[in-house]
């Protein structure tokens, strides 16, 4: 069994936080959009700078997008970059999660998973 450290009880601390672990949760969403979009772009065999010019930005602000993508990203941006990847954005409505019971953390959010 691995030694709990300062972290792992510092981080289940703060997940057993509702406002915390809905702002980890978010995050988490927003980042797999950056993910998705890099992934994408390196599947065409695209620099930034190149899927920059054919979306019409600028490389850092695809730079910025890809890493955090949560600041101030629009729809429209996400178009343009779905157009200039040969892609179209396709949105899911899905269920919330239950809540979970306070000071557990959920499996996927755990330290070390």
């Amino acid at each position: 069994m691995k030694k709990r450290t300062n972290w792992d009880r510092y981080f289940k601390e703060q997940m057993a936080d509702p406002g915390v672990r809905s702002m980890v949760r978010e995050e988490l969403k927003a980042l797999r959009i950056g993910v998705q979009l890099a992934k994408l772009r390196q599947r065409k065999r695209l620099s930034q700078t190149q899927l920059a010019a054919k979306a019409g930005m600028s490389g850092p602000n695809i730079s910025r997008i890809e890493a955090s993508p949560s600041q101030n990203l629009t729809l429209g941006t996400l178009v343009k970059l779905a157009r200039a990847l040969d892609y179209d954005v396709a949105i899911t409505f899905q269920p919330q999660r239950a809540p979970t019971r306070a000071g557990r953390t959920p499996k996927n959010l755990r330290s070390g998973s």
